[in-house]
């Protein structure tokens, strides 16, 4: 359906197939009750683990080392049940492995991420704080040195995976002399590290997401990441994370018009199966349209992130297209459903509601639009 199958080569379709597998096994039997109750499934962490998708792009340190495209598609399998389900494994990989496998001493990764690959050590990234979103540079985290180690002090808000996070990747104002802003390794159970869930949440229910307070932690000099100084080690963390969502937003895309395809086969009104209307038709059309592009552009994007030839504001474009693509997708999927595309059986407008988030995390779409914007100007305008 979405234009790919000749795009990508075995080993790739194999592990999409995997990974589908397990959702269609493990997750789609529960994931409407888990986002009614707003739990996630923190049980089957080692199934999911088993499958190798824990940091499986990275080379060594027990990662799989598989292409970006393959890791683009299990994204897309997951997120076809759930958005929490990618989060999950985005954050993990995408910027908690990520931020120690690129700027981390040897030392660390080869006590963090083999079992971080393996599910026994689960991460989270603490970069977004309460007053600043879209603009890391104003953070008020700030670390301090107190004689050979590191006190911080600060808050981090919307943090995913951080109830469950073994350890947290704090980004936080070291002061110039220092470096500026700086990454560190902190580990759960260091005095003054605090958890707190983010209760009332309509979007991302199936999924831990989490505020963490910092007072006076001290984090020894051997958990700072060595290689990351100033925005660029963030940054590029949120760059590769992107890759991820915008597959799978994908997923959520597909999900929907199935479910619309199917539904309108089925409702008969006026006499007739609504599928046999025109504009009915004609919505579907328009979908079906949208996502064999994003699916294209996507395996495109994902060689030229092997080749190591892609560009930041050409990720700034895959997931801006690819999120406002599947988020107005879901929205005429649920009103092809009508009424019954409220409900959570239909899973429509659970996906609707996830997608809402991911327009906006990693990068809202009005700063994806301004890097696009800078890229074709050579004018800033944030």
């Amino acid at each position: 359906m979405i234009g790919w199958a000749d795009l990508i080569n075995d080993d790739e379709r194999a592990i999409q197939d995997m990974v589908g597998r397990f959702v269609s096994t493990h997750c789609m039997p529960r994931i409407t009750k888990d986002f009614e109750d707003g739990q996630f499934a923190d049980e089957l962490i080692p199934e999911i683990a088993k499958l190798g998708v824990l940091g499986a792009d990275l080379q060594g340190y027990g990662c799989a080392g598989i292409s970006p495209v393959a890791y683009g598609l299990a994204c897309h399998e997951l997120e076809y049940c759930d958005a929490g389900w990618r989060s999950f494994v985005s954050v993990q990989t995408s910027l908690a492995m990520y931020a120690i496998w690129r700027w981390g001493s040897e030392e660390q990764k080869q006590r963090w991420l083999p079992d971080m690959a393996a599910g026994r050590v689960i991460g989270c990234f603490g970069l977004t704080e309460p007053d600043h979103g879209s603009d890391p540079s104003g953070m008020k985290t700030h670390a301090r040195k107190k004689g050979s180690d590191w006190s911080l002090t600060g808050n981090k808000m919307w943090i995913t995976n951080a109830q469950i996070a073994d350890i947290a990747i704090i980004w936080a104002q070291t002061g110039s002399d220092s470096g500026g802003i700086r990454g560190f390794i902190v580990e759960r159970g260091s005095k003054g590290f605090d958890v707190l869930s983010i209760p009332h949440k309509l979007s991302l229910r199936a999924s831990h997401t989490g505020a963490i307070h910092l007072d006076d932690v001290c984090v020894p000099e051997e958990n700072r990441l060595p290689d990351a100084q100033g925005l660029r080690g963030p940054l590029a963390c949120l760059n590769n994370a992107r890759f991820g969502v915008s597959f799978g937003a994908l997923g959520s895309a597909r999900f929907c018009l199935e479910r619309a395809i199917e539904y309108s086969v089925e409702r008969k009104q006026f006499g007739v199966p609504i599928a046999q209307k025109q504009l009915i038709q004609a919505h579907l059309a328009d979908i079906i349209t949208e996502v064999v592009k994003a699916g294209i552009l996507s395996i495109h994007f994902g060689r030229q992130k092997a080749s190591r030839t892609l560009l930041p504001a050409q990720v700034s474009l895959l997931k801006r297209n690819n999120c406002r693509m599947a988020l107005e997708s879901a929205r005429i999927c649920r009103s092809i459903l009508g009424a019954n595309g409220i409900t959570t059986d239909a899973g429509i407008l659970r996906h609707a509601l996830n997608l809402e988030s991911t327009y906006t995390y990693e990068g809202t779409h009005e700063i994806h639009t301004l890097v696009l914007g800078e890229a074709l100007t050579g004018e800033r305008a944030y």
